[in-house]
């Protein structure tokens, strides 16, 4: 009797495999005994530890009879699957979608393809979205998480979120951001994104009319598409967005960042806020308001959130704890109108039922007892001090061939290179990147990107001699390509 093994995995395995796919394949018939065990080890060359396994798993199967003293033998037919369906050995990400939801995934999304990935082999990297390194807040973090495990619940979490952190974040919110709200406002959620794909699954059937900045977080834009809604641009400013702009057939959502616009940087106005919620309440529209990194400003306080101005209940506020502490969290909040809740509470149980209960322990806690305030101070400082060594560099060597959108907040700058057309500064990139710099185009954040050669620089994971190491290499390009 004769077995082939594929050499994938265990030899245990290749031989559970090959018994199966023989007796599945209909070569070897019900009833038929098998080879001893010592007898089929020798003839394949393995242990006979290895033949025992594999016919005691296929036994636990069904697809074995043991019988004491005569041997192992393929069991009854009943049993079995005479034939098995041929497998089309599809190359990845070539099969046929299922659903059109999986195919307008693959035509708006890759997850190979994410703008602002870690670029492999540079000695300094521009990355936006590294958060500041900080041992005193990992050291911190360990001793809530370790306190929190001993303490939560090891139940399924409250699916709007556990209370002590919905009153911590209302706590938050009231002193620094000027939002107003009840614990019954929040729901935890995972993280931005989370959040938005509960806005559209609450707010949006497929077809209905969403709009997005220009530009924008390109992330936000490929959720709504992928969720099946007409998703519309409308230009951003020095004042924000235009909302004059706004379509005379108005949306059914409107996502903006109007604390720090990104990745512009802008701030939009007071008039532009007050129009926004004028254009919303009057044409039913609701307004996703992202507030991602609302608390770094190095000019004056942070100033108070759009949600802060609504009289009507237009705007669902998302909060995120990614740039403030650390990506991997993966804890973030909304604060949505009363005639919403029930709904995205209904989405977020369908979704997973709940927020991991130790980790929103973890950080109420943190925020309770001021950890959080403390480390948001020290945070603040440090991207100061990079922010102005950046700024102080890229001054020094652009000699009228760079325009900075200093935006005076955050944790990224945009850097445009004068004169320059798109696919210019697609070789300004690959020149920096042989010189061991990573630097990030602009034009994946737009939806029609104009040819214009930009750079955004985030410049939160670098401390300030690698940072003035890092605007050395990108004096260098500069030099070469004037």
């Amino acid at each position: 009797m004769h077995f082939e093994l594929d050499g994938r995995g265990t030899l245990n395995g290749q031989l559970i495999r090959a018994l199966k796919g023989a007796v599945l394949a209909g070569r070897i018939a019900a009833g038929t005994r098998l080879p001893a065990t010592r007898m089929l080890a020798r003839d394949l060359g393995v242990s006979r530890n290895t033949v025992l396994a594999a016919y005691e798993q296929l036994r636990a199967e069904g697809f074995l009879d043991g019988r004491v003293g005569s041997g192992s033998y393929v069991a009854p037919p009943l049993q079995l699957v005479r034939s098995a369906p041929t497998a089309v050995a599809w190359p990845a990400g070539t099969s046929p979608a299922q659903t059109e939801f999986a195919r307008r995934a693959r035509l708006y999304h890759h997850h190979l393809r994410q703008p602002g990935r870690a670029i492999p082999g540079v000695r300094y990297a521009f990355q936006y979205g590294v958060p500041v390194t900080n041992p005193a807040l990992t050291s911190a973090w360990a001793r809530e998480l370790s306190h929190a495990a001993a303490y939560t619940s090891p139940s399924y979490p409250m699916t709007q979120g556990l209370p002590m952190l919905r009153e911590a974040v209302c706590d938050y919110l009231a002193r620094r951001r000027g939002v107003l709200a009840s614990p019954d406002d929040v729901l935890i959620v995972d993280g931005t994104q989370q959040a938005v794909a509960l806005t559209a699954r609450v707010l949006l059937d497929p077809g209905d009319d969403a709009v997005v900045e220009e530009p924008h977080y390109n992330a936000i834009r490929e959720v709504l598409q992928i969720h099946g809604a007409n998703v519309g641009t409308v230009a951003v400013d020095d004042q924000g967005l235009k909302c004059d702009e706004l379509p005379a057939v108005a949306p059914r959502l409107i996502c903006v960042t109007p604390s720090h616009q990104f990745p512009s940087g802008a701030l939009m106005s007071l008039p532009r806020r007050l129009a926004l919620l004028d254009y919303a309440h009057r044409h039913d529209s609701w307004i996703l308001e992202d507030d991602y990194d609302g608390e770094f400003r190095y000019d004056a306080q942070p100033l108070a959130a759009l949600r802060s101005l609504d009289d009507a209940g237009r705007v669902i506020y998302v909060g995120s704890f990614s740039k403030v502490m650390f990506p991997s969290l993966r804890l973030g909040y909304l604060v949505v109108p009363a005639s919403l809740r029930d709904d995205y509470i209904n989405a977020k149980w369908q979704d997973d039922f709940g927020s991991s209960a130790i980790e929103q322990a973890a950080l109420a806690k943190f925020i309770a007892d001021g950890g959080f305030e403390r480390h948001l101070r020290r945070t603040a400082k440090t991207l100061k001090e990079r922010r102005a060594a950046l700024l102080a560099g890229l001054r020094e060597c652009g000699e009228g061939r760079i325009e900075i959108a200093d935006s005076r907040a955050g944790m990224h700058l945009v850097v445009w290179l004068t004169g320059k057309t798109e696919a210019q500064g697609e070789a300004f990139i690959l020149r920096a990147r042989s010189l061991g710099l990573g630097l990030y185009p602009i034009a994946p954040y737009y939806l029609d990107p104009p040819d214009r050669a930009g750079l955004l620089l985030g410049f939160a994971s670098l401390s300030v001699a690698e940072i003035g190491e890092a605007v050395r290499l990108f004096a260098a390009c500069l030099r070469e390509t004037a």
